[in-house]
């Protein structure tokens, strides 16, 4: 398989703490990759590193054979990577079809975004009914579906998905990891990160396990699903 992003030794610090300790790993084209671990195992720090929102203070990362390192994050958009922060982050007091168009900035092709646009209305038609509303207006599990429809609208190739289902009801969280399926089996690359391993991992294909900065397991995800010291961590069995 095309590897899409490889990630080498990438180690970074919030101040005198080392948050991520060499961290390796590639994603292919197509694949669907989870990152679980404990609040704070430095699994949002990786996601922000790939978008460009921290910066490492080392290691290397390649985007489809090109270094990521230097790039600002707009750059890392215009070359096919969007990012979905924890906690959904909408702009509340602009309207959803606003919120959306902000997710096209980097498109300069007019009407392939409106394209897009109504890609998006048919994807999440409860988004169209309700888009002259301010975002902010919306529950949470519509927001999320918004900040997911929002990264889309940039037609990335690699999506950085950081805890979609993290308070969500039960059946909401069944419809956004419906979507998330969609989206995987539909060829964009994505690395999703959620405290909800059993999600991530009936999701993704592949997956990594972080603890304290640092990558401690990795494999299938059917053989992280089997693991018996993953089960008692994370899967309450």
């Amino acid at each position: 398989m095309t590897v899409l992003l490889e990630v080498k030794n990438l180690s970074v610090n919030y101040g005198k703490a080392k948050a991520l300790k060499d961290i390796s790993f590639s994603v292919a084209k197509g694949e669907a990759l989870a990152l679980i671990g404990a609040n704070g195992a430095g699994k949002t720090t990786i996601m922000k590193s790939i978008s460009g929102l921290v910066r490492p203070a080392g290691g290397e990362m390649w985007y489809k054979g090109k270094p990521l390192s230097k790039l600002p994050p707009y750059e890392r958009v215009r070359l096919g990577i969007a990012h979905i922060p924890e906690g959904r982050r909408v702009f509340s007091a602009l309207s959803i079809q606003q919120n959306l168009e902000v997710g096209a900035y980097t498109q300069e092709n007019k009407r392939q975004v409106g394209e897009q646009l109504e890609k998006m209305y048919v994807t999440f038609p409860i988004l169209k009914e309700r888009r002259r509303q301010p975002a902010g207006t919306l529950s949470g599990g519509q927001q999320q579906m918004l900040a997911i429809a929002r990264a889309l609208m940039s037609a990335p190739e690699l999506l950085l998905m950081d805890e979609p289902s993290l308070g969500l009801s039960p059946l909401v969280v069944q419809e956004v990891s419906h979507i998330i399926r969609e989206i995987a089996q539909g060829g964009t690359s994505i690395i999703l990160v959620e405290q909800n391993a059993l999600l991530a991992l009936t999701i993704a294909a592949r997956g990594y396990v972080i603890e304290i900065g640092s990558i401690v397991l990795e494999g299938a995800a059917l053989e992280l699903l089997n693991n018996e010291s993953l089960k008692e961590a994370y899967f309450g069995v």
